[in-house]
């Protein structure tokens, strides 16, 4: 009789170590898991950035889609995202042919000189996380026409785990997306934007708008 509860004791004792180990294992990988590399060069071409000039006279509103660009993201730390988007100033217009040539010229962005707009990550604050989402107050430098500054805005980062397929109609590919939704201000004055000229019809303020989808494949 002794023996049996011996070995019994010796099963169960052996089942406890072992779910034990199980789930260290587990832990650990979610602990020690290699952030996600998502690239936000879209292929389908959607990914944009929305600009407005709202002035007395005229409000003025365009797109821009050379969005480039790669996010360092681990859903397990989000805090420790660093990153760097890119967008091909060529590729910024608005409705009027005019208005849209001006915009490119050397008094407004000059992308014959300056092809980039830059945002690179240098920390995050505020960080919360609520399911998949994670909102922070992202510190960056902001280069616009060669001027390069420290700013400060707000973030959601939305992780959708093994959705790139369904994004690309490729149900066979398989990975995740990172979806970067934004909306801040900057002031043209401060980035050598035809400063101080023309604010009855062009204001000072520019209103920016993202929402981008970055991929990250499964290797």
């Amino acid at each position: 009789m002794n023996r049996s509860i011996h070995a019994r004791y010796h099963a169960l004792s052996l089942v406890i170590v072992l779910t034990l180990m199980a789930s260290l294992a587990v832990v650990s990988s979610a602990v020690f898991a290699a952030p996600l590399t998502f690239d936000f060069k879209d292929p389908k071409g959607v990914n944009n950035v929305q600009f407005k000039l709202d002035a007395a006279l005229e409000s003025i509103t365009g797109t821009g889609t050379g969005i480039s660009g790669q996010v360092s993201f681990d859903p397990s730390q989000p805090a420790a995202t660093t990153g760097r988007i890119e967008l091909a100033t060529k590729s910024l217009t608005v409705g009027n042919p005019m208005m849209a040539d001006h915009l490119q010229g050397a008094t407004w962005l000059d992308t014959a000189q300056h092809p980039t707009i830059t945002f690179e990550v240098i920390s995050l604050a505020n960080v919360r996380t609520q399911a998949n989402v994670t909102t922070a107050e992202v510190t960056g430098y902001l280069t616009v026409k060669g001027t390069k500054k420290q700013v400060k805005v707000p973030v959601s980062l939305t992780h959708l785990a093994d959705k790139l397929g369904a994004r690309v109609n490729k149900p066979q590919l398989k990975g995740d997306l990172l979806v970067l939704r934004t909306q801040f201000e900057i002031n043209r004055s401060d980035y050598g934007i035809n400063p101080g000229q023309g604010t009855d019809k062009a204001a000072e303020i520019i209103q920016l708008s993202l929402s981008i989808a970055g991929a990250a494949p499964q290797s």
